[in-house]
């Protein structure tokens, strides 16, 4: 099968039986945001400058709790900020896996290998040598490392812990090749550190996805060979949307990096040039989406936005009309349902009801439309049940030339800032004084090699 079984059948059961009592709207997925303190600050990212970054600012563990029974999403997508850094992340996955929910946990990557070596410490056992040795040879955790989770102490051994499941997915952020990819997250060596947790997450036995947005100047060819490069490291199934001007992005975007945000974001027609072989990619590559979306991504369709059917709920509160557009906030999801007015939102037969929808494609508006029929046309129900439960795609052949495309940035000297640090290095650089030292700061800033070199940032 192309996904679990057990998810598919969960979903599927949740989806059927508010079909049957004609439920006019329910979840399908919540987007917890626990908090919204991020170590990186990523291009075209404005969830992180929209609310508090203060680690203050938390949503309590049962508040997050709370939130997930009351909604009854059967899907819980851990996002933020970064939600490594939430104090009380492994208790959240824990409950959250009390309560029967499928888990993703959204991140850049760069705590995951310290998240998996606490797990690996409390499991630590003779049995776990040969993994050990295994991410040794690798050089995914260095000799002290190992020491450590052969020595763990006692208190180590019975902390809480992120375990891998079948009900649970990494979801990894990951724009691009190394090049693209670092530099739009602001850090050289983050996808090198992203590459590295994904290979020690599936050594360890998590199941890995990877979420991917798309914007005007990506690469189609590039993206190809990501998927290809991600599949050879047998990642479990990739999220792939469409890179929308929402208006917290759009201040970022002007005010922080002085850009003008038509330069960067995608409107509704390039959306459809970008996901021209979003269908091909589907059958090669473990894409998650209907195909029903897939459709509307590549322009063989319309679909109308079922915002509702994917909730966010963060530090204020459940936010309305949708994930990206902030327009209040409630204190519950019933009492978001009936008051916000979901007629005044969405684009319907290429109109736009407010001017903010015009050019959005985004999964978290549009995906669950394909899921729950609400542009029905003969043929779609078997469509999704031929494409969940037929074959999972194989992955790619590994090879190095593959590889070579996929570390086109820092690994190989070209990163975003070589040229900054190649000027630093020349002679004339040199003889500017004291100028040099406040200079070499500041091209140094956006290098991360290491998870270790990164600590989280507030606001």
């Amino acid at each position: 099968m192309r996904f679990p079984f057990a998810l598919t059948a969960k979903i599927a059961g949740h989806i059927i039986k508010h079909k049957l009592k004609r439920t006019p709207k329910f979840a399908m997925v919540l987007q917890l945001e626990p908090l919204h303190t991020c170590n990186l600050t990523c291009t075209g990212c404005g969830r992180i400058r929209e609310y508090s970054t203060s680690l203050k600012d938390m949503v309590p563990l049962e508040q997050c709790l709370a939130a997930a029974v009351e909604c009854e999403a059967p899907m819980v997508s851990i996002c933020g900020g970064e939600p490594l850094i939430y104090p009380k992340i492994e208790e959240l996955v824990a409950g959250l896996r009390e309560q029967g929910r499928v888990i993703y946990i959204c991140t850049n990557g760069v705590f995951m290998r310290k998240k998996m070596r606490d797990y690996l410490a409390a499991i630590y056992t003779p049995e776990v040598e040969p993994k050990l040795k295994q991410l040794l040879s690798l050089n995914l955790i260095t000799e002290k490392e190992a020491e450590a989770i052969r020595t763990a102490d006692a208190a180590a051994k019975k902390k809480i812990v992120i375990r891998p499941s079948e009900w649970m997915y990494w979801n990894v952020h990951v724009d691009g090749l190394e090049f693209t990819h670092d530099l739009i997250v602001e850090r050289e060596g983050v996808f090198k550190e992203c590459v590295e947790a994904i290979k020690m997450a599936k050594i360890v036995g998590y199941q890995v996805a990877t979420n991917t947005t798309v914007y005007r100047e990506t690469d189609v060819a590039e993206l190809d060979d990501m998927f290809k490069f991600l599949s050879s490291l047998e990642v479990d199934g990739h999220t792939i949307s469409p890179g929308y001007d929402y208006d917290a992005a759009k201040k970022d975007m002007a005010k922080r990096l002085g850009r003008d945000p038509k330069e960067f974001f995608l409107t509704r027609e390039m959306t459809r040039e970008k996901f021209a072989k979003i269908e091909e990619w589907g059958k090669l590559f473990t894409i998650f989406g209907t195909p029903v979306y897939q459709e509307f991504l590549s322009g063989k369709r319309e679909l109308t936005c079922t915002a509702w059917a994917i909730p966010t709920y963060n530090v204020k509160g459940w936010k309305a009309p949708c994930y990206l557009m902030t327009d209040g906030h409630y204190n519950g999801y019933k009492e978001m349902l009936s008051k916000v007015k979901w007629e005044n939102y969405g684009v319907v037969d290429g109109k736009a009801r407010d001017p903010r929808c015009e050019n959005c494609m985004v999964h978290c508006g549009y995906d669950p439309s394909g899921a729950l029929g609400t542009n029905y046309q003969r043929g779609d129900n078997w469509k999704n049940f031929r494409y969940n439960f037929g074959t999972k795609p194989k992955p790619f052949p590994a090879s190095t030339d593959l590889t070579k495309r996929a570390y086109n940035g820092v690994t190989i000297g070209k990163g975003h800032l070589a040229e900054a640090k190649a000027a630093l290095k020349s002679p004339a650089a040199g003889a500017r004084g004291a100028f040099s030292h406040k200079e070499e700061e500041h091209a140094g800033a956006g290098s991360c090699s290491t998870e270790e070199s990164t600590t989280a940032k507030t606001k």
